[in-house]
């Protein structure tokens, strides 16, 4: 796993990075990094690799799109100090844009702002941190003629083109949720088609924990004993 001992992994977002963390800083036991799917990832990582001592931390705010990250990212990520830095941004940039009416005549984020801001936060991280993972906002809509997922896509691709420049890790959530959506309907991963309950937390989880390189043989080992 690409995580070293006594690392500070810090997750920040929107409501689905949420999900009631502890405020001012999210971590610690319990609900200290809120029940969504950073709690899985707590569960997991400090489960079978407790000798790391790895540090969880959730700054995720509901209802944020990326130019409330610009605003808080001094206070929120770099004074923190963290190790790596994972960011889930862009459903509520979108969301906006079909559940505001007047959204666009205040000023909506367009796919221009979104990226140009999105870059410009990680300049600011890139030599503070060991790396960064990034997640691909997502709508769990399997009909890509959809008005709100054939907007979502255009940041999708924004996440991927960002991940790709950098070398980042990218973790594609909108995949994920595809390849389920192939079987199942959403009501089974969520009740608005962004808001992921258990499973989709979980989906999210696995997801993240695969691509950073967790050694799913713990899990096998620790049930032969």
């Amino acid at each position: 796993m690409i995580f070293d001992a006594k690392d500070r992994v810090l997750f920040i977002g929107d409501s689905v990075s949420d999900f009631g963390r502890a405020r001012p800083v999210g971590e610690g036991l319990h609900d200290g990094v809120g029940t969504g799917f950073i709690r899985v990832i707590s569960n997991f990582i400090n489960g079978y690799y407790p000798e790391r001592n790895i540090r969880i931390t959730n700054m995720g705010i509901s209802g944020n799109n990326v130019l409330d990250l610009d605003d808080r990212w001094q206070s929120d990520v770099l004074d923190l100090e963290p190790d790596w830095v994972n960011i889930l941004i862009g459903i509520n940039d979108v969301w906006r844009q079909f559940d505001t009416p007047d959204c666009c005549a205040k000023g909506c984020i367009t796919p221009e702002i979104y990226e140009r801001t999105y870059r410009e936060l990680l300049d600011r991280t890139v030599p503070y941190v060991k790396g960064v993972t990034l997640m691909t906002p997502y709508y769990m809509e399997p009909l890509k003629e959809d008005m709100m997922r054939k907007r979502m896509d255009e940041y999708v691709a924004a996440v991927k083109r960002i991940a790709k420049d950098y070398g980042f890790i990218c973790i594609d959530l909108q995949r994920v949720f595809d390849e389920y959506l192939k079987v199942r309907h959403s009501s089974y991963l969520t009740w608005d088609r962004v808001h992921p309950n258990g499973t989709g937390a979980t989906l999210i989880a696995m997801e993240f924990l695969k691509e950073v390189g967790f050694d799913f043989s713990r899990l096998s080992r620790a049930l032969s004993q």
